[in-house]
């Protein structure tokens, strides 16, 4: 068993304070003195906070202020990452398949590309699951197969993949160029 889960998303700063939003269809579940680590993880930016206040807002949103969100600068570095929380803080009446991002906040490496970014959830569709991964502003789907999901570490939070040469967007701007492959797929020169 996982022991975050990933609870809220948030949406914007509001004078040195978060705004943010419950996801996937759970209740808004963070309170005073809950610890929660911010994913994916931002430069010149705090990892981790303790919920100082809780304010509703009109339109289901709620105004969140942390202990380690010091001034708007640090809050503007936040805006879009995810609230991650110890399932031992969250209410019994709460299943915890219904708060299981999966492996939101792990590491995603794969073999050939290196660091892909933060995994933020895993997607069931009604054929397969697709790990859903941010970078850079950008989401990354990977299908949940075992040809590219070669590890899961749940202590290291890392995710080991093998991604097919072309499959994602990002990933041509690291391989060489099509040709640059012998026989059996393995890399044997760059442009």
């Amino acid at each position: 068993m996982h022991t975050w889960a990933n609870v809220a998303e948030i949406q914007k700063t509001l004078q040195g304070r978060l705004v943010a939003r419950s996801v996937r269809g759970l209740p808004f579940l963070l309170h005073e003195g809950m610890e929660v680590a911010f994913v994916p993880p931002q430069y010149d930016a705090p990892r981790r906070g303790i919920v100082e206040s809780v304010e509703p807002r009109p339109n289901g949103s709620f105004v969140v202020a942390f202990d380690s969100v010091a001034d708007i600068a640090t809050a503007e570095r936040l805006g879009g990452c995810f609230c991650l929380v110890r399932r031992i803080d969250l209410p019994d009446d709460i299943e915890p398949e219904h708060t299981a991002a999966g492996f939101a906040g792990f590491e995603v490496h794969d073999e050939k590309l290196g660091f892909l970014g933060i995994a933020t959830e895993a997607r069931e569709l009604p054929g397969h699951k697709l790990l859903c991964v941010e970078k850079d502003g950008r989401e990354l789907l990977i299908p949940w197969v075992d040809e590219f999901i070669l590890g899961v570490s749940e202590e290291g939070g890392r995710i080991t993949t093998l991604i097919p040469a072309g499959l994602l967007g990002t990933a041509s701007e690291k391989l060489p160029r099509k040709g640059h492959f012998d026989e059996e797929g393995d890399t044997v020169g760059e442009d």
